[in-house]
């Protein structure tokens, strides 16, 4: 158990350097439990304990809720969480807190942080307005459909090959969409200054001083990193990483973020950061152009919206293919009684891999960008779609994904189309005190993107040109292979996994507020976090530290995390004819709210890889 350690701006937190120059000094989480008095105000008495086996790593109980009734932020890091709530205490909104926890990250975080990559962002206001931004990366002008193909004059070797020009150099970044997203969400929800809300990050550009996280991240990664001259001048200082307690300065990230503070959306996309872009493309060979740029908008969507059990589900819309997935999958399910079975039973979690084939053949087959694609959306999240899928499930045997076609027929062919993440991703939650949510996620794609930083502006590119369909038939550096639907063309949003997720209870009130990174894992990671809470009663620990699956149709895997199944279950599966595979490293990044009608909520970052769910004004503990 950790001493009570009540935050004083002290000199080796990364935050003290604006905190004490800009915001003063807020009171962040602790290392205590809460008091047993707060334990018992925000418990969910509906808490079932997950079963796993003996020996895994994340027993019910290790981690307690942040619990609060005033606002709520859980991120990946705990610097940019305390800014988030920052602004909360001030007075902003959930997407002002969201918007100022996105660019700390872009400092604090580079691997995932970013604002030369793209993500999404969910949005559901206390007044009922729900809506979905996507500002996802662009395949350039320039860009062709068989650009990453051996044998044609960009091509190169397969992918997944560390020389994959879809993953390495200038030509494997698509038209970054972050800054775009961050102030049309501004326009539109923002209530305080725009300028405000990057200053912190700005102090941080202007010097920091390395926590843990950074320093391991960048000493992991350092080899990567040190291919990029520009890159290695920042985060490889005299050629080593920096140590913890060290000060680490990115002046030209600073001049960046001052740009777009001054000018909003054209502080990036026009003027000297656009000329700084495309002059680093052509340094490179890389096919942005300062056209690219000007002509790049985030565009608002509807949120895809379903029922499961009672409750209605808010999800990101194509080009997201996660709400769609998660729809058909839960669908199928809703079709179980998954509770009587028990958590992790044989049962369970074959009608599970079954469902999650299934829905996983029809996302790599139909969905793309639908500005460029016809795509059968209102049929696949029907419930009587469901009902047909979950007719071709044999309860007692598994079903060979060879044999789990798509289930609404070919993919449409080109005459029909209509021409209208990942390791390095990350995702936040947020919930503020009238009730306004906000789940974000956004990405690079690989870990540090393309490694490659833009000389003079001091941030990190994407790689997200791999995300299309670049060598048909192959699968894609997370294990997909995906259909035609998603190949490449000019000015394309690439298909993505990320799943910014948000579920209103029968009510119609803001229940849970959740999203992770983790590439083809993404969706059934937030499907497992909805099923736990709404099919097994968890509270928001035990559904974060609950073992985890991932069935993604192919290859015909079912991956477990290391010790996450009983050794019974097991070999249960695999008498159903299920291959199984435990899965190494970390499945998934969560940061969950789960939210009470009473108006409070208890939030909790992954235990997998750290962060902090932080409240304003009053610590809280991450693990006893």
């Amino acid at each position: 158990m950790f001493r009570n350690q009540r935050h004083s701006c002290l000199p080796g937190m990364a935050l003290a350097f604006f905190i004490t120059t800009t915001f003063g000094c807020p009171v962040i989480q602790g290392q205590t439990p809460a008091s047993t008095t707060d334990q018992a105000a925000f418990a969910d008495a509906s808490r079932r304990i997950f079963s796993a086996s003996d020996s895994w790593r994340f027993p019910p109980g290790s981690v307690v809720p942040v619990a609060g009734a005033a606002g709520i932020l859980s991120s990946t890091d705990r610097v940019a969480s305390e800014i988030g709530v920052e602004i909360l205490r001030r007075g902003g909104n959930a997407i002002d807190a969201a918007i100022a926890t996105f660019f700390a990250l872009s400092v604090v975080n580079p691997e995932a942080g970013n604002i030369g990559g793209g993500g999404f962002m969910l949005v559901h206001l206390a007044d009922g307005t729900s809506a979905a931004l996507d500002f996802r990366e662009k395949a350039p002008f320039a860009a062709t459909r068989d650009m990453f193909i051996p044998g044609d004059p960009a091509g190169g070797p397969a992918g997944g090959s560390p020389d994959d020009p879809s993953l390495t150099g200038h030509r494997s970044s698509g038209v970054p969409g972050s800054v775009a997203g961050m102030y049309a969400a501004h326009q539109r929800f923002g209530s305080l200054p725009w300028a405000e809300l990057l200053q912190p990050a700005i102090h941080l550009a202007e010097g920091m001083v390395v926590h843990e996280r950074l320093a391991t991240s960048l000493r992991s990664y350092a080899s990567r990193l040190s291919r990029s001259p520009a890159t290695a001048a920042i985060f490889l200082p005299n050629g080593q990483p920096p140590r913890v307690g060290d000060r680490l300065t990115q002046p030209d990230l600073a001049a960046t973020l001052t740009r777009i503070a001054r000018s909003g959306h054209d502080g990036f996309y026009s003027g000297e950061t656009a000329r700084l872009i495309a002059a680093e493309m052509r340094r490179g060979g890389g096919l942005i152009t300062e056209r690219d740029l000007a002509e790049y908008q985030a565009v608002w969507r509807e949120p895809i919206r379903f029922e499961y059990r009672d409750h209605t589900v808010l999800s990101m819309p194509p080009i997201s293919s996660g709400g769609v997935t998660l729809a058909e999958l839960l669908n199928i399910l809703e079709g179980y009684d998954l509770a009587s079975m028990g958590f992790h039973s044989v049962r369970h979690i074959h009608l599970w891999t079954e469902a999650t084939r299934r829905a996983y053949a029809d996302r790599n087959s139909y969905l793309g960008d639908p500005d460029f694609v016809i795509m059968p959306i209102a049929e696949m999240i029907s419930d009587s779609y469901a009902a047909r899928r979950r007719e071709s499930i044999d309860l007692t045997r598994a079903t060979p994904s060879t044999s789990v076609a798509p289930g609404l027929g070919p993919t449409p062919d080109r005459s029909a189309l209509s021409l209208g993440e990942p390791e390095n991703t990350t995702h936040f939650s947020v919930l503020d005190r009238q009730g306004n949510a906000v789940a974000l996620t956004t990405t690079l794609n690989s870990l540090y993107g393309n490694a490659i930083t833009v000389s003079g502006a001091g941030f990190l590119l994407n790689n997200e040109m791999d995300d299309f369909t670049t060598r048909p038939g192959e699968p894609n550096q997370f294990g997909l292979v995906q259909g035609e639907a998603n190949s490449i063309e000019p000015g394309k949003r690439m298909l993505s996994a990320m799943t910014p997720t948000i579920v209103l209870d029968p009510a119609g009130r803001t229940k849970l507020v959740t999203g992770t990174p983790g590439g083809a894992t993404i969706i059934t990671t937030v499907a497992q976090i909805i099923s736990n809470v709404v099919d097994f009663g968890m509270n928001a620990a035990d559904a974060t530290l609950a073992p985890r699956l991932h069935h993604q149709h192919l290859p015909d895997i079912l991956y477990y995390e290391v010790d996450g199944l009983r050794p019974e279950v097991v070999e249960g599966l695999r008498m159903m004819g299920h291959t199984l595979e435990e899965r190494t490293g970390f499945s998934g990044d969560t940061q969950t709210i789960l939210a009470f009608p009473d108006g409070s909520a208890t939030a909790v970052a992954d235990p997998r890889r750290g962060g902090a769910a932080v409240i304003p004004g009053e610590e809280r503990q991450v693990v006893q």
